[in-house]
């Protein structure tokens, strides 16, 4: 009878062994390819830009956003593409981004400073072409252009451009009514020129 049981040993062993060779014949779960950093996401994002494939550049860039919240380098860096191509708007938008992120970034801080003004001035000079610029509107254009004058140190925003005086004349604003018409209408060209 011993033969018995150890045929029935034998049966139970093998068939362990194959239940085990089955568990393990299953392919493994497939792995989720690693995340790439984000210096990976910033060079190939750089590569797009300077082959002109600006709208992957984008996406690329967007994607590094998502992936890394709390770095600044995917905002900051959509916003200088967005400013060197004129879309100053966007570019603010993406600048205050890197602000939330880092707010003593100065290159994100010029952005939103160039990008406003030069928003503010297309839309003064869009104005005063209209002649339009009245009432409020022209009195805090009028303390925007004190603060900014203080800010940069300057008395006068736009200078205007300087003419040698003719032989013989004397320079423009000297008193003479032909003088003080011909500053006048230099100052009609400058859209500035009632901010001074």
């Amino acid at each position: 009878m011993k033969p018995a049981i150890t045929l029935s040993r034998f049966t139970c062993l093998a068939g362990a062994l194959l239940l085990a060779a089955c568990a393990t014949t299953e392919a493994p779960a497939p792995r989720k390819p690693a995340a790439p950093t984000l210096a990976q996401v910033m060079s190939e994002a750089d590569a797009a830009a300077r082959a002109g494939q600006y709208e992957r550049a984008m996406t690329l860039l967007k994607g590094g956003g998502t992936s890394y919240p709390a770095d600044k380098a995917p905002w900051l860096q959509m916003a200088q593409m967005k400013f060197d191509r004129g879309q100053y708007g966007d570019a603010i938008g993406d600048a205050l981004e890197a602000l939330e992120r880092d707010p003593d970034d100065k290159v994100a801080n010029s952005i939103v400073a160039v990008s406003g003004l030069r928003l503010s001035g297309k839309a003064l000079a869009d104005l005063s072409r209209q002649n339009n610029l009245n009432g409020s509107l022209r009195s805090e254009a009028q303390e925007l252009a004190k603060l900014l004058r203080a800010s940069i140190g300057e008395d006068v925003l736009v200078p205007p451009a300087k003419r040698p005086p003719a032989a013989g004349k004397r320079a423009a604003g000297s008193g003479t009514p032909a003088a003080k018409g011909a500053a006048a209408q230099a100052g009609a060209a400058d859209p500035f020129s009632g901010l001074k």
